[in-house]
């Protein structure tokens, strides 16, 4: 379906991949507007089970389309209903994170219900070395996941986060070799598709539910914070620390 997001039926789990490894799965506004669709399609599917959300080889998400920024193509706010719409599904999401979640990517992957890792997956959240301020959920999902001193470690620092540390905070549940990937995400949701369906529904529901309790409030004050700064945006300047920030992640890996 599309070029920009893969959907693929196996059996009873819908495989959904960001698809533009060219530009490392940056989310523009067009693979934002394909990716609602796709999760509608989803959602509308009675028969799916579960959700694996991956991204084409060699990143997961290097997070949202700065260029499209910097240009003036686009505003911050977009995109924000099609994270939401991840974690609106009544199946369960993984993320299978094969490479980089970076910021918005970050945000993608924290939508999802949990998540795992090839050695390859690696964290940052880089919205204070860009100069933008998260819009999608990142300051409540992700001090919910890590704790609150490491999510402010990542935010303050916009350093990475490797694949075995994630595991240790959290970010991960499992850590599996590259080409082990999808077959183990895949083997995840065949269990989930073997549970009683009602009861699990209600189960993931609840689970919700609770979260809601404190992150409705809180996504509102995010929200608040993020409007005002959107008001202040230098495209121009963006696009510069962005070039600083790629140059700063690639040496930071290697």
């Amino acid at each position: 379906m599309g070029t920009l997001v893969d959907l693929e039926r196996r059996d009873a789990t819908a495989v959904v991949t960001l698809n533009r490894p060219q530009a490392r799965n940056a989310l523009s506004v067009a693979l934002l507007d394909e990716l609602s669709t796709v999760l509608s399609d989803v959602a509308d599917d009675g028969d799916v089970r579960a959700v694996v959300l991956t991204g084409a080889d060699p990143a997961f998400c290097a997070g949202i389309d700065l260029k499209e920024l910097a240009a003036g193509e686009r505003n911050l706010g977009e995109g924000a209903d099609a994270v939401a719409a991840i974690g609106r599904l009544e199946v369960p999401v993984i993320g299978a994170i094969n490479g980089v979640a970076v910021t918005g990517g970050l945000e993608v992957a924290l939508a999802c219900d949990f998540r795992i890792g090839s050695e390859h997956a690696a964290f940052a959240d880089t919205h204070a070395r860009v100069g933008v301020l998260p819009g999608w959920g990142l300051t409540v999902q992700l001090p919910r996941v890590v704790g609150l001193p490491f999510a402010k470690q990542m935010s303050m620092t916009g350093n990475y986060v490797d694949a075995p540390t994630a595991l240790r905070v959290g970010l991960l549940t499992q850590v599996v070799p590259h080409d082990q990937l999808l077959p183990t995400a895949l083997s995840l949701a065949d269990d989930i598709a073997s549970c009683h369906a009602p009861t699990q529904q209600r189960i993931l529901a609840a689970y919700d539910e609770i979260a809601e309790l404190v992150d409705g409030p809180a996504q509102e004050i995010e929200d608040r914070y993020h409007r005002r700064w959107n008001t202040e945006l230098d495209p121009e300047a963006i696009g510069e620390r962005r070039r600083a920030v790629t140059e700063r992640g690639r040496a930071q890996r290697h």
